[in-house]
């Protein structure tokens, strides 16, 4: 049972910064070691608020969040600026999308300007999905230092990492070394509906996104829990819905079991066309969008700080797809994926209830790699999934969906804007970071790059095993505390790099 073993702690590194060759002043450190305790408050506030962008239910409280964030922002100098971004079609009903959040604080034509983005929505959570603790209440384990809350990794504590960071250099009369400019929203964990039209209305001279130098996103994760890292790449995503109806109603199995098209049936052997046990997708055509793989490209997995043993303990299980390395990071970086997710309409409540569904929704989503884009692959995918649901031979009616989708990028991790978040990692960490790329998506990390022209960072405060997206999601105060000393002191190195 090995891989329940928790690899190293890294919470005691901010005794072993080396300051002798960081850009950043010491006293930014010490006061935010010193306020430890108010940075977990602000943590606590803001995991409080059930901010479930995918859920029309909890859509007010998306509202609530975003004014907590324009007031945190605002108390410490940032001009904000709220963006209504419309409505939406969600649960059935039309609503009001939360805003988009833009702030800046600082105009010195000396200074470089940094964008800076991060998303104040999360995933849903109820105890009852297997939570030790309420999602909604950040639970500070003190024997293991880490911080469990919907959220806390993804992605309130690196949003308000950068507030900490902001919060140290106004109380301590420190100028900060470059030029900020805030872009938050609170739709990200649903498609970031209406952020990529406004980041594109916003880009020109004398608009909001003019003047901007780089961008660095905090909304990623370290391979492992003790290995920092930068991330140059991510795979995109297409999510889909797939609904089969046929009866006019619910039917009870003893009297029409064997008589009808069962729209649950026909649903269960469509998704399992989909893919194998093992990983491989079964859709044809697929294969052939994947950009072939290089041999320097081969050789920048086999050096990176990761091992099985960090899957499956990030997992919580034995269950990688293969024993080799290379393979699996491979399969979580640079080959496509693609997972089922859930049914919509079955029955999944306690007891045994003998129904037969008239209506069954089932969603899955395939991440993108490149050269795949949401269009090539949706030609293929939904021409496969109308031609195998012909070959069923059923009764029932099919319906394919969609939901959003959003295209892979990579970025050079060459640029001056990555030398100095690895000289802030250095600092900080006292390791030279793994370069990698990410499994997951943030689709308007494309956005800004296409229509900004700048490079962009994923700069990462939480660990591998953070569990993001699922029960018992945790963020490490070292990595809360240490991730906040870090984006403190990337902009500190953006400053002192030249261009």
């Amino acid at each position: 049972m090995g891989w329940c073993t928790s690899p190293p702690s890294v919470a005691d590194l901010p005794n072993h910064i080396d300051k002798s060759t960081m850009a950043a002043p010491p006293q930014l450190y010490e006061y935010i070691d010193q306020h430890q305790s108010e940075f977990i408050d602000r943590l606590a506030k803001a995991v409080a608020i059930p901010s479930v962008s995918g859920d029309a239910t909890y859509r007010k409280h998306v509202f609530e969040m975003a004014e907590f964030v324009v007031q945190e922002l605002e108390a410490l100098g940032v001009k904000t600026r709220k963006v209504d971004l419309g409505k939406h079609m969600l649960d059935g009903q039309e609503i009001e999308l939360p805003p988009a959040i833009l702030g800046w604080i600082g105009d010195d034509k000396k200074k470089k300007t940094v964008q800076l983005y991060a998303h104040y929505d999360v995933q849903p959570a109820l105890l009852s999905d297997g939570w030790d603790h309420e999602p909604f209440k950040l639970t500070h384990d003190e024997k293991t230092g880490r911080l469990y809350g919907r959220g806390s990794s993804d992605d309130k504590g690196p949003l308000l990492g950068w507030i900490n960071v902001l919060e140290a250099h106004v109380k301590l009369g420190l100028e900060l070394p470059v030029n900020l400019k805030f872009c938050f929203e609170g739709m990200e964990e649903s498609g970031s509906e209406g952020l990529d039209d406004l980041i594109k209305a916003e880009v020109g001279p004398g608009k909001f996104f003019d003047g901007v130098d780089c961008v660095c996103i905090s909304d990623n994760y370290w391979l492992n829990d003790r290995t920092p890292c930068l991330t140059y790449g991510l795979r995109g995503i297409s999510y889909y819905k797939v609904t089969v109806t046929g009866p006019a109603r619910d039917l009870h199995s003893g009297v029409f079991g064997n008589t009808v098209h069962e729209p649950m049936t026909d649903l269960i052997l469509l998704l399992s066309k989909l893919v194998k046990p093992s990983g491989e997708i079964l859709i044809p055509g697929l294969s052939e969008l994947v950009a072939p793989l290089t041999d320097e490209e081969k050789a920048r997995y086999d050096v990176l700080d990761y091992s099985i043993a960090d899957i499956e303990h990030s997992a919580g299980a034995p269950v990688a797809l293969s024993s080799d390395k290379s393979t699996v990071l491979m399969g979580r970086m640079r080959y496509p994926s693609l997972s089922l997710h859930g049914i919509e309409g079955a029955f999944s409540a306690p007891g045994a209830k003998t129904v037969i569904p008239a209506k069954v929704s089932g969603k899955f989503s395939i991440r993108l790699v490149p050269n795949m884009t949401p269009e090539n692959v949706d030609r293929v995918v939904l021409k496969y999934l109308n031609d195998e649901f012909g070959r069923l031979g059923t009764k029932n009616k099919l319906e394919l969906e969609n939901l959003h989708g959003g295209k892979p990028w990579v970025a050079d991790p060459n640029h001056w804007n990555y030398v100095a978040a690895r000289k802030a990692t250095e600092a900080v960490y006292q390791k030279t970071p793994d370069y990698t790329r990410e499994g997951g998506s943030i689709p308007v990390t494309l956005t800004f790059a296409e229509a900004l022209g700048v490079n962009v960072l994923l700069l990462p405060m939480g660990r591998g095993d953070d569990g993001a997206h699922s029960t018992n999601e945790k963020l490490d105060k070292g990595n809360y505390i240490n991730g906040t000393k870090l984006l403190g002191t990337y902009l500190w190195e953006i400053a002192a790099i030249s261009k």
